[in-house]
C-alpha cells in the first residue's frame, strides 16, 4: 500500500472512530489475540535461518531473520507473555510457540515507534473491524503479569473474547536499553515555568508511566486519563476550569473514544477549539506530519520522545 494511501485508509478509520485489528493465536485452538493492522506490515511464513545472538535461555530475542534483504530482529510471543521482569533470569524456552517439524515460522513483521521487528506467533486468525466504542480496557483479565500486557479486549464475531496487545510494552521489555535512552535523553531537557495543565489520554500504562515521568522533569502539573473518553468527560464537566488547560496530548488508539474522536469533539466546540492538541503516536515514518493535518492536531510526536515534547512545549506555553 503506498503511504498516502495508508494515510488515507487510516484518517477515514479514525473519523469514523473505527480500528482494525488482526487477531492471532500463540497457541492451537486457545486464546485470541490481537494487534492493530496499522502496526504490522505482513504477515509471513519463514523457514529460513535464524542468525543466534544470546544463548541465554532467558533472552527474548530469538536472534535476527532476514526478509527481503531487511534484518531485523526476531521475537517469541508466547515467550514474552511469561515474562516477567521482576525475574529476569527466568528460563523462557519452553514457553517458545510449538510447531511441527518441518513446519514454516508463522511471522508478524510489525513497525511503530521507529522500530520493526518480527514477531512470532502461532496462526494468524482474521481481521476484524470495531468501532473504538466495542474496545474495552483490558483491567480485570487474567493474572498481575499477563495482565500487564494487555490494553484492551472486545469481541469475536462468535461473541467469545479477543484481547487486545500492548505492543510498546513489549518493545521496552525486550529492549531495556531504550527506556536508558529516554533516560539520558531526559537528561537534556530543562525545566518549563507555565501556569497552565497538560491533560494526557493513553491506555498502555508503561507509555502512561514514562509520559508522567518526563511531564514531572519538565516541570508543569498535568492530569492523565488511561482513554479519551475519560478524557473528555473531564474536560466537558462544567467545574471543570477550561482556561486552566495549556495543552493536550493524545495516543490515537484507545479503547472507547479514539484519539481522533477526542480532537474532532474538541475542535468542534467554541470553547476548547483554542487548545492545543498534540498526537504522541507510534505510528512510525514520514506519514507522521500528513497524518497530523488530516487529523487537525496541532503537533505529531513520536511515541514519548522527551526532547520533541519538551521543544512542543515550549512552542505551545512558554
Amino acid at each position: 500500500m503506498s503511504n498516502l494511501a495508508k494515510i488515507d485508509q487510516v484518517t477515514n478509520l479514525h473519523r469514523n472512530n473505527e480500528l482494525q485489528l488482526l487477531c492471532f493465536r500463540l497457541e492451537k485452538d486457545k486464546d485470541l489475540y490481537a494487534v492493530n493492522v496499522f502496526k504490522i506490515r505482513e504477515v509471513v511464513k519463514y523457514r529460513g535461518n535464524i542468525t543466534v545472538v544470546s544463548h541465554e535461555s532467558s533472552s527474548l530475542v530469538e536472534g535476527l531473520i532476514t526478509i527481503r534483504e531487511l534484518t531485523i530482529p526476531l521475537i517469541d510471543m508466547r515467550k514474552w507473555f511469561h515474562y516477567d521482569s521482576r525475574m529476569k533470569e527466568k528460563n523462557l524456552k519452553e514457553y517458545a510457540i510449538k510447531r511441527e517439524e518441518g513446519e514454516d515460522d508463522i511471522i508478524m513483521i510489525c513497525e511503530f515507534s521507529r522500530w520493526t521487528v518480527g514477531v512470532r506467533i502461532y496462526e494468524a486468525d482474521r481481521i476484524l473491524n470495531k468501532k473504538w466504542t466495542e474496545i474495552e480496557q483490558s483491567a480485570g483479565i487474567g493474572g498481575a503479569t499477563q495482565n500487564s500486557k494487555l490494553v484492551s479486549r472486545t469481541r469475536y464475531f462468535d461473541g467469545s473474547l479477543v484481547q487486545v496487545v500492548d505492543i510498546e510494552k513489549m518493545l521496552v521489555d525486550v529492549f531495556p536499553w531504550i527506556e536508558s535512552e529516554k533516560e539520558e535523553e531526559m537528561r537534556q531537557i530543562r525545566e518549563l515555568r507555565t501556569t497552565k495543565e497538560v491533560l494526557l489520554a493513553d491506555d498502555s500504562p508503561s507509555v502512561l508511566k514514562t509520559m508522567q515521568n518526563i511531564l514531572d522533569r519538565i516541570g508543569v502539573e498535568h492530569k492523565d486519563f488511561v482513554n479519551g473518553q475519560k478524557l473528555l468527560n473531564y474536560i466537558f464537566d462544567p467545574k471543570t476550569d477550561v482556561e486552566k488547560i495549556g495543552m493536550i496530548i493524545t495516543d490515537l488508539e484507545m479503547p472507547e473514544a479514539s484519539g481522533f474522536e477526542v480532537i474532532k469533539q474538541l475542535k468542534a466546540n467554541s470553547t476548547t477549539a483554542h487548545l492545543p492538541i498534540v498526537v504522541n503516536s507510534s505510528m512510525s515514518g514520514s506519514s507522521n506530519e500528513e497524518m497530523a493535518r488530516s487529523l487537525n492536531a496541532d503537533e505529531f510526536i513520536s511515541k514519548s520522545n522527551p526532547i520533541e515534547i519538551e521543544e512542543v512545549m515550549r512552542r505551545h506555553l512558554a
